[in-house]
């Protein structure tokens, strides 16, 4: 395979995410979605369509192909690695005020979204399943380890666990995993009705997301970028997603599981991080302006990324 085909190979995984991206974007300079759309079909998104999305790539899934524990440890110490390693950088290179902003803006991705729809671009099923393990994994991890970073540094916050505990037990897209687990684990099979009807309504999902996604994005914002912001968003991009996927190699992950990891680690920053800012009163600008960031050198990132994985022979 020549180079000319290695590089329209990568881009059919990556073109169709990032498309709708840039489509979300047209749609909302155009005037045709406007705020009170993106509210509503992010929260359909959330509440409905991606756990129903989730729950039937598990229910179809093969446990023990998609159910990889080493794969699972693995993406959760390098998850842990990443958020140390992006704390430490800010404690000597970042603003106090702004340390636990950046500190979640360089680790958190977006997963549930553009990992997602990247893994079932590349993987088909098998992405979808395996990634939607991974998922239940990392959405434990973020919570907590943002709500950390967040308290350390933001006067008058704490760490607040109980509160954590109980939105981490009551959020939609862990609930569907386990809600799945017994279906796949003892091969219950659901009427077929059940399973076409199902899959219309998931397949909303990721378009739908995706679209949200370009609109809520501010390009104005994004010139304005502070410093901080644009050390996060290398932070997040190219930093942690070389050197992770580097460890995972050098453990002996390759082919479709290093492809994986690769694509989680890679996403940009998630949508969720500037919520969670928000909600404490800390800097939303520099939080807005990371997941701009992050997400418009998503499309560049992502696909060099992939396309040098494969000319290696990694993937």
């Amino acid at each position: 395979m020549d180079l000319l085909e290695l590089f329209t190979r990568t881009l059919d995984v990556t073109l169709p995410v990032f498309a709708m991206v840039f489509i979300g974007i047209a749609l909302k300079r155009l005037g045709w979605i406007d705020s009170e759309f993106i509210s509503t079909a992010s929260a359909l998104v959330f509440k409905a369509t991606l756990p129903t999305l989730i729950f039937l790539s598990l229910v179809k899934a093969d446990l023990s192909v998609a159910l990889d524990v080493p794969l699972l440890l693995f993406f959760a110490v390098a998850t842990l690695g990443q958020f140390l390693f992006s704390w430490g950088w800010a404690h000597f290179r970042v603003p106090v005020a702004d340390r636990g902003i950046y500190v979640q803006g360089a680790f958190r991705g977006n997963c549930g979204v553009v990992g997602l729809a990247l893994a079932a671009g590349m993987y088909g099923n098998y992405g979808l399943s395996a990634g939607s393990l991974l998922l239940g994994v990392v959405i434990v991890m973020y919570n907590a380890l943002s709500v950390v970073a967040l308290a350390a540094y933001q006067p008058g916050q704490s760490t607040d666990w109980r509160s954590l505990l109980g939105h981490i037990v009551k959020n939609p897209l862990i609930l569907s995993v386990f809600a799945a687990l017994p279906f796949t684990a003892f091969s219950i099979s659901l009427p077929s009705w059940v399973m076409t009807s199902g899959n219309y309504f998931a397949s909303l999902t990721l378009p739908l997301a995706l679209i949200c996604i370009g609109a809520t994005l501010s390009v104005s914002s994004m010139r304005e970028g502070s410093q901080v912001a644009f050390s996060a968003s290398s932070m997040k991009m190219v930093i942690l997603p070389v050197l992770s996927t580097i460890a995972a190699w050098l453990i002996g992950f390759s082919g479709s599981q290093l492809g994986l990891l690769f694509l989680f680690f890679a996403s940009p920053t998630a949508a969720a991080s500037f919520v969670m800012v928000k909600a404490i009163n800390g800097n939303v600008a520099l939080a807005a302006n990371i997941i701009a960031i992050t997400t418009l050198m998503a499309s560049l990132t992502v696909t060099l990324g992939i396309f040098a994985l494969r000319l290696v022979g990694w993937i």
